[in-house]
């Protein structure tokens, strides 16, 4: 980093002997009228020419906090402190908003707005005058967009996550955010609850500002962020409501300043081994299967070589060491209390699981951040040599189905596994009667008939609810069985789908099925009472059919008409790929690193 003066003798302090990339916009003697035209509108609310040619990093804060995603709201407080630690770091910071995604307040789905976030995140980051920029993060979809974001434009960024919600409690029993609504869908099934309690619960889970306090999508993609080299240490997990979130969040402004004069960009902390550590991660931490469609997402926009198999192939062998639910006992406050992330990979890499040498947004690699991080409570962070589960990980099916779908090992409870895995002869194995319904509003409509004869022996499908199909990919495979076998204590019947499910349910599913239906996966050609096989022994699902009958049931199949309520819906529909390919926008050429690939935008004039 040097200095230098140009003509009006303003200082311009120079990276690598090049200027910081705002002084094309408000500091370029070449281009007088230029200059002006950027410089002017700047200074009509109070910011002075002096501080815009001051040779100062411009900081953006894509601020994420708006009364529509009320999981974050609280950013809109944290970005003053983000603002002070800016500016006691020498740089200027720019606040500015990114579309609003939430995860229970959008409908059809709030997967229809990632992509959408991402592709005006790209435009501001690329066209506006700035050297870096804080993401604030927090409900599911807002960490993926984000990154995705940076990393396709590749300019300095670090992640502040909003955290967790305090414990939610009914007398001395934790109640978790999101788990609490398929809890209570049971009780209330069964009787147990009528609507103004199962109300009550939902309200008592939720108790203060942040986002689910359950290892759901939300927690779980913070955790991979900072698991990813992207946050300061300790970032993800600090409850919502602690004073230490103000306290990082005024950390995390001050460093992205170093960040910028150090030239540290995302692609020099994303790296395929920093994508692989944090695919081990997520499983030690029970994390959602959310988090294969996003990660891939996001190395997408690197150029990274990441792929579905990765999570076999790396995670599966994974031991789950958090005891948080949906996968545990414990929430995200007392998870913070334990250790949070830090514990989690100071567990990892002395069991020597991770690659230690990977670079953070700290400057420092995970193994100078956490040879010595460690859990302080044990039965919520666990040690790799006593864990919760030994290989935990997501199981990548196969079969006649579908490519690739995924199963939550850390989720198969005992009465599960005793009801389907315990066959003598086929162990890890067993054959359902399928019940099909095309979309969740057949399956609320059908589910309960008695003329289905749905019981413990059934496997219930769900279909058309993939990116394209819904479109948006909706949460809807986590399917409670009939209110009559609830009452009976059957919680969770084996479910299939082509859509997702909430990363806060215990639900033993296989989902993210790929391809989907609408595009002729194999779930399109299953009927009623046909059988299909699960064989968790070699991860294989198939329909039993043969294959004269297979291939007519494909060959009658009909394009199925897809009605587009918005503009965006039909864009979204033409682009995306699908969930095991992260479920990103495909376009005609990749946009990887922009800025190095492109340069300044031309000018406005």
């Amino acid at each position: 980093m040097t200095n230098s003066q140009d003509k009006k003798n303003f200082p311009i302090k120079t990276l690598s002997g090049k200027k910081l990339r705002s002084a094309d916009w408000f500091n370029n003697p070449a281009h007088p009228d230029q200059t002006a035209i950027y410089v002017e509108r700047y200074l009509n609310y109070g910011l002075t020419l002096e501080e815009l040619q001051s040779g100062k990093p411009i900081i953006g804060i894509a601020q994420s906090g708006s009364d529509l995603t009320p999981c974050h709201r609280h950013h809109i407080d944290l970005a003053k402190r983000i603002r002070e630690g800016i500016r006691d770091a020498g740089g200027i910071p720019f606040e500015f908003p990114v579309h609003p995604i939430h995860e229970q307040g959008r409908r059809p789905t709030a997967a229809l707005d990632r992509n959408l976030a991402y592709l005006g995140l790209v435009e501001i980051l690329h066209g506006y005058p700035l050297d870096g920029v804080v993401l604030t993060t927090g409900c599911d979809k807002t960490t993926p967009a984000l990154l995705m974001a940076a990393a396709a434009v590749d300019l300095p960024a670090i992640v502040l996550s909003g955290g967790p919600m305090l414990n939610g409690w009914d007398k001395e029993k934790r109640l978790g955010s999101g788990s609490i609504i398929w809890t209570s869908r049971e009780d209330y099934a069964r009787g147990d609850i009528g609507y103004d309690d199962f109300m009550k619960n939902i309200a008592a889970a939720s108790p203060s500002i942040g986002h689910c306090n359950t290892m759901g999508t939300a927690l779980t993609m913070n955790c991979l962020a900072e698991a990813l080299g992207m946050s300061l240490p300790g970032c993800a997990a600090i409850p919502a409501a602690y004073r230490e979130r103000s306290q990082i969040a005024y950390l995390t402004g001050k460093r992205i300043v170093g960040v910028v004069w150090e030239d540290l960009k995302p692609s020099d902390i994303m790296t395929r081994e920093a994508f692989i550590n944090a695919i081990k991660v997520c499983t030690a931490i029970g994390g959602s299967t959310n988090a294969p469609v996003h990660l891939q997402a996001i190395a997408n926009q690197l150029g990274v070589e990441l792929s579905i198999q990765d999570w076999q192939t790396h995670g599966e062998q994974i031991s789950l060491l958090a005891n948080i639910q949906p996968a545990g006992e414990y929430l995200g406050e007392d998870f913070y209390r334990a250790g949070g992330i830090p514990a989690i990979i100071g567990e990892l890499l002395r069991a020597k699981q991770l690659n230690s040498d990977c670079l953070t947004i700290s400057g420092n690699t995970m193994m100078e951040l956490h040879k010595s991080s460690a859990s302080i409570a044990s039965q919520v962070i666990k040690p790799w040599s006593d864990p919760m589960m030994e290989k935990a990980g997501f199981a990548i099916m196969s079969g006649n189905l579908f490519d690739s779908a995924l199963m939550k090992k850390s989720v198969i409870g005992e009465s599960f596994k005793k009801q389907y895995l315990s066959d003598t002869n086929h162990p890890n194995a067993f054959t359902g009667r399928a019940i099909v319904f095309d979309g969740p509003e057949d399956y609320h409509h059908r589910i309960n008939l008695p003329e289905l004869n749905i019981d413990e022996n059934c496997i219930l499908v769900i279909r058309n609810c993939g990116p394209i199909g819904y479109p948006g990919s909706a949460e809807v495979v986590n399917m409670l069985p009939p209110d009559y076998l609830v009452k009976k204590g059957i919680n969770h019947l084996p479910c299939i789908g082509d859509g997702r499910q909430s990363g806060t349910s215990a639900s033993p599913s296989i989902l993210n099925a790929s391809p989907e239906a609408v595009v002729g996966g194999g779930l399109a050609l299953v009927k009623t009472d046909d059988h299909i096989e699960i064989d968790l022994n070699n991860n294989t699902v198939n329909v039993l059919l043969s294959n004269e009958e297979y291939q007519q049931r494909k060959s009658q199949l009909a394009e199925p008409e897809l009605i587009n309520q918005t503009p965006w819906q039909e864009i979204y529909r033409k682009t995306v790929s699908q969930l095991e390919n992260g479920g990103e926008m495909m376009m005609d050429q990749r946009y990887s690193r922009i800025i190095a690939s492109h340069g300044t935008p031309r000018n406005s004039h």
